[in-house]
């Protein structure tokens, strides 16, 4: 179950991606705008306000995620649903996937079905985190590598759910697409206010879903305890705050033969 309070625990930080991202999409009027995996909907409104001539849409297989976004005034359609399931209709021309692809295993023949069924010259944009070397996770896997919890927690964490920049742009160039692929670091400043280190509280929106889910009351309070004192070696506090660098990488791709041209 997703918890959209603790989503939106850094919502300025976990927005600013999302922007990057959509500022390098090229398209000006396009006629309807989808977004897969759209979480509690705050992101998904914002392109309301740069389409607003366009038929927005968001979808998530969070039921509580979509709760959160039908109570936004803002002019967007969102249902639940499971982007795996999802089939582009005929007028979408733009595709956003903000951080969502990392939780779908082989999405990458999603990425080659959605390029090969979205109409010539439409966008299809994604950002994933590329975070998974950092000392976050290799502390987490560390801990569910424990005696106690390895059975329970190893086929949830897997190394490496996604590729890197060149390996996306290789798959959409060979499906037709004209490619823009990037990565960027963030270093986030997460005031180390509260008993919880901020690292901690950041993976508990995101990272740490399924392991929670997965552990009793008891065995989850252990959990979080040993990976705050890993995370606290790893990312000491300084002048009242941890520098948190952050991997994530970019890719927006046009479709078809128009790549060149804007819908």
């Amino acid at each position: 179950m997703w918890d959209p309070s603790t989503y939106l625990r850094y919502g300025d930080e976990r927005s600013r991606p999302f922007h990057d991202l959509l500022a390098r999409v090229p398209a000006e009027r396009p006629r309807a705008v989808v977004d897969l995996g759209c979480g509690p909907g705050t992101l998904t409104a914002t392109l309301a306000g740069r389409w607003p001539d366009s038929r927005i849409t968001g979808l998530d297989s969070s039921a509580e995620m979509i709760d959160r976004a039908r109570a936004l005034p803002a002019p967007v359609s969102f249902s639940v649903g499971d982007v795996r399931d999802w089939r582009p209709e005929p007028d979408v021309d733009v595709v956003v996937c903000n951080a969502v692809l990392q939780w779908v295993p082989g999405h990458q023949e999603l990425l080659t079905r959605w390029a090969a069924t979205l109409p010539a010259g439409a966008s299809l944009a994604f950002q994933v985190p590329g975070n998974f070397a950092a000392p976050s996770h290799h502390a987490l896997r560390v801990v569910a590598g424990r005696d106690r919890w390895r059975d329970t927690l190893a086929p949830l964490l897997r190394e490496a759910p996604v590729d890197d920049p060149v390996d996306y742009a290789a798959l959409l160039v060979g499906a037709g697409c004209a490619v823009d692929a990037w990565e960027t670091t963030y270093v986030h400043l997460l005031p180390a206010a509260g008993a919880d280190h901020p690292v901690l509280a950041w993976m508990e929106g995101t990272a740490l879903r399924p392991v929670r889910a997965a552990l009793d009351a008891a065995g989850w309070a252990d959990f979080r305890a040993e990976l705050g004192v890993r995370l606290a070696e790893a990312y000491p506090v300084r002048q009242g705050q941890v520098y948190f660098p952050f991997r994530r990488i970019f890719v927006v791709a046009r479709t078809g033969a128009r790549a060149e041209e804007n819908p």
